[in-house]
């Protein structure tokens, strides 16, 4: 994927996305991917990363396993993946039913200066993800496919990869709740246990 196919609005797709999500479980990476679920609109549902680099999937994939009644979605971007590269061959061999990824890919490291990302330097996530036994690993290239990424998610018929071309734009932040203890312990009564 070159640079050049880097065409959709990030904050546009993940609101179009989240809205066919209603009832899954989300996982977001640190950066920009926190701040594009949280403009979609706060819930108790949405579980905000800070200051952990490479751990969305991982995170994910522990919680799709504990909740395989729930869609589980993580919403990372490439470099955040890139980090926790390895987490995709776990997956892999779990295959959980009901785990979606989905990496806003713009090619560079938005969260250091912009730095061009290895995506943009010939890594093809969606070769490595299927690498990783994960079969169901696509690029997706407009807004609309959005339906397509919901429809696999809500069905929880198989582990599932998309790999989004977005651009490097970086509109304003919207900055999701900071307190790790006050996420979690919403979450976890989202999930119907009590806080700790």
């Amino acid at each position: 994927m070159s640079l050049r196919e880097h065409t959709i609005d990030r904050r546009e797709f993940v609101a179009k996305l989240i809205a066919q999500l209603p009832d899954a479980l989300i996982v977001t990476g640190l950066g920009s991917a926190s701040y594009d679920v949280f403009a979609a609109g706060d819930r108790p549902e949405n579980f905000y990363l800070w200051g952990a680099m490479g751990g969305s999937t991982s995170l994910a994939l522990g919680l799709a396993l504990a909740q395989p009644d729930k869609s589980v979605v993580v919403i990372t971007g490439d470099g955040e993946q890139l980090m926790g590269i390895g987490s995709l061959a776990t997956v892999g061999a779990k295959q959980p039913a009901n785990l979606t990824i989905v990496v806003l890919d713009n090619g560079h490291f938005g969260e250091t200066g912009m730095q061009q990302s290895h995506s943009s330097l010939g890594t093809d996530l969606v070769a490595v993800a299927k690498g990783c036994s994960i079969e169901d690993a696509f690029h997706v290239g407009d807004v609309a496919d959005t339906a397509k990424i919901a429809e696999r998610a809500n069905a929880r018929a198989g582990t599932v990869f998309a790999q989004v071309a977005i651009t490097a734009a970086e509109p304003p932040r919207a900055l999701p709740p900071r307190d790790g203890v006050y996420v979690k312990n919403r979450f976890r009564e989202a999930l119907g246990f009590k806080p700790f």
